[in-house]
């Protein structure tokens, strides 16, 4: 009896680690996941844009073929390659993220530039002049996991960063968690929000009430409104998480910990000036500030960037609209 006593206290012990496991994986998730959600806000921006053109039937088989793809880069290729850097060689993921935070900055910067200064861009015209709807498809499946990589890439480091366990497999667990969790919400929404149209075309057609019909006329004419407001918000979202990660990889580093002090010290005294609200005044103008700095660098990036990194990457790479 006593025996199987202290078994059943043995199991209890083991339940209560692992109910603390999960609480924790669950804290450790949730963190990380907020800690990338201007990158997610963006990558679900960017994504609509590549089944734009297409016939509605085309539309969810698409965007799942992108979700595939870009849940194999998460899972298949990024969790193992960071996992063994951040155990081999941990002091490289900070140089990493500012990186992945530059580029962003560069993203972000240049789609300001062609919004004021709109250009054509050539590969796209001519993809949608090809009579083969099959090549368009594949293109632009390839072309969303592409960036999707770049995007996931930065979303898994930024997680990775913020986990704190001292073990390896609840990092691994967490980090895999996060980046199916982002996922399936990113492709989700975005899959909601390419066939919103459709819905609202069919409420109107075949509502029953006046109501229900102008409802869905509404959704119609909203969801391009809706759109360009998302492409904004993933646009300074891009420009502030940018911005702040690689301020603060600057004052990590100890490169150059000005910036991080600077927009550090602005924040604190916009705070006690509003008494009433403190934390969400220091964020406003934390965000906005990093914002500020990362289109400076963004803007930076350009000239370099399209003129002597894209065409030498294309070169090396044999792809033609590497370099914008």
């Amino acid at each position: 009896m006593s025996g199987l006593l202290a078994l059943l206290d043995d199991v209890a012990a083991i339940a209560k680690v692992a109910a603390a496991s999960v609480d924790d994986v669950a804290a450790a998730a949730a963190k990380a996941g907020a800690k990338a959600a201007g990158v997610v806000i963006d990558d679900a921006a960017v994504t609509p844009k590549y089944v734009h053109g297409f016939s509605a039937d085309r539309e969810l088989p698409i965007i799942r073929r992108i979700a595939t793809g870009s849940l194999k880069n998460k899972l298949i290729f990024l969790l193992p390659g960071l996992l063994a850097l951040d155990y081999f060689l941990p002091q490289a993921i900070t140089p990493l993220l500012m990186l992945g935070g530059a580029y962003l900055c560069f993203e972000g910067a240049e789609k300001l530039v062609h919004a004021f200064a709109p250009h054509a861009d050539a590969e796209v015209a001519e993809d949608f002049d090809t009579r083969d709807p099959a090549h368009l498809e594949e293109a632009k499946v390839a072309g969303a996991i592409k960036t999707d990589f770049i995007l996931s890439a930065e979303i898994m480091t930024i997680a990775l960063a913020t986990i704190e366990s001292p073990s390896f497999a609840m990092r691994a667990i967490t980090l895999a968690i996060v980046g199916t969790l982002i996922t399936v919400a990113v492709y989700g929404a975005v899959a909601l929000i390419v066939k919103m149209d459709d819905i609202g075309l069919h409420m109107a057609a075949n509502r029953r009430t006046r109501a229900a019909r102008a409802f869905g006329r509404g959704l119609v004419l909203a969801m391009p409104k809706v759109m360009a407001f998302l492409s904004t918000v993933g646009t300074a979202a891009m420009l502030w998480v940018g911005g702040n990660i690689v301020i603060h990889g600057l004052e990590v580093t100890h490169l150059w910990p000005a910036p991080y002090e600077a927009i550090h010290h602005i924040a604190e005294t916009a705070a006690h000036a509003v008494p009433a609200a403190p934390g969400l005044v220091a964020w406003v103008v934390t965000a906005a500030l990093d914002g500020v700095c990362g289109l400076i660098l963004g803007l930076a990036l350009i000239p370099p960037v399209t003129r002597v990194i894209g065409p030498l990457w294309a070169k090396l790479t044999g792809s033609q609209g590497a370099a914008h």
